[in-house]
């Protein structure tokens, strides 16, 4: 019989307990409600041992909803130990227009690139191409669109049903009314039409739900033209779950951060000088 029993613990010897799993409670109080430059961010920082592996800069859809209260999001940035910063854009598309909604001085686009990557990176010491771009509906495209436009900052990308025609929304009385002068001018700047056969990100992933009647056939359009030009990608279009809806874009999510998880591994991160 071993001197020290089975255990092994005696005077203390043996290994340490397993600390107890977070509770869902406990995630969601991570987030937290700050601002950059006025603008309004919800903040989430995984309740982990070791610095995050890096961080989900996510885009939200039309509707503003962020991931405060989302409990599968949530979860997932706490399984891969990633912190996250949700901007809040209003209906601005995200594009590198003005939008008075947003802002009258700097482009949605522009204010993510010269003023929150520097917060991220001064708040939390991660840097691109540490920081993967993330987005649903309208924030998808805006993702793609971010990532398109400085893919060597940007070579992670997912987006979840990304509204890639969004040209068809323009004379509904939306913001985009104000941005363009027409529809060929909105047209004109989908991604789809942007593609550049030599900088594009290395690591991209989209979705569309084939039931998702007013955005699955722009990304069937974008996946064509991204086969069509050699450029490598991931997408699932197959896949059923409720249409352009929260109960398809949560279904995704899993999906999405393997996808943002394995392409931050392929870069190596040094560690952060205070």
């Amino acid at each position: 019989m071993p001197l020290f029993g089975k255990s092994g613990k005696l005077f203390g010897r043996g290994s340490a307990p397993e600390p107890t799993p977070p509770t869902l409670e406990e995630l969601l109080a991570q987030w937290q409600t700050v601002s950059c430059e006025d603008h309004s961010l919800q903040v989430f920082t995984p309740i982990h041992g070791e610095p995050p592996a890096g961080c989900v800069l996510f885009l939200h859809g039309h509707g503003r909803q962020f991931l405060n209260k989302n409990s599968v999001f949530t979860e997932l940035l706490q399984q891969h130990n990633l912190t996250a910063v949700c901007p809040d854009g209003k209906r601005s598309w995200w594009m590198n227009r003005l939008c008075s909604e947003f802002s009258t001085e700097i482009s949605p686009q522009d204010w993510l690139l010269e003023s929150l990557v520097p917060w991220i990176s001064q708040r939390f010491g991660i840097t691109p191409p540490h920081i993967a771009v993330m987005g649903v509906s309208m924030g998808g495209q805006g993702a793609l669109q971010l990532s398109f436009r400085d893919a060597a900052r940007f070579p992670v990308v997912a987006a979840i049903a990304p509204a890639i025609d969004f040209h068809q929304l323009y004379g509904h009385g939306l913001p985009l009314d104000e941005m363009y002068e027409s529809l060929e001018d909105v047209r004109q700047e989908t991604v789809v039409l942007n593609l550049h056969p030599l900088a594009w990100p290395r690591h991209q992933w989209f979705c569309c739900d084939p039931d998702d009647a007013d955005w699955f056939d722009g990304a069937v359009r974008l996946g064509m033209k991204l086969s069509s030009s050699g450029i490598l990608h991931e997408r699932d279009l197959q896949t059923r779950a409720g249409g352009h809806t929260w109960d398809y874009f949560n279904t995704m999510a899993p999906k999405a951060f393997e996808h943002v998880v394995k392409g931050l591994a392929a870069y190596e991160r040094q560690p952060h000088q205070a």
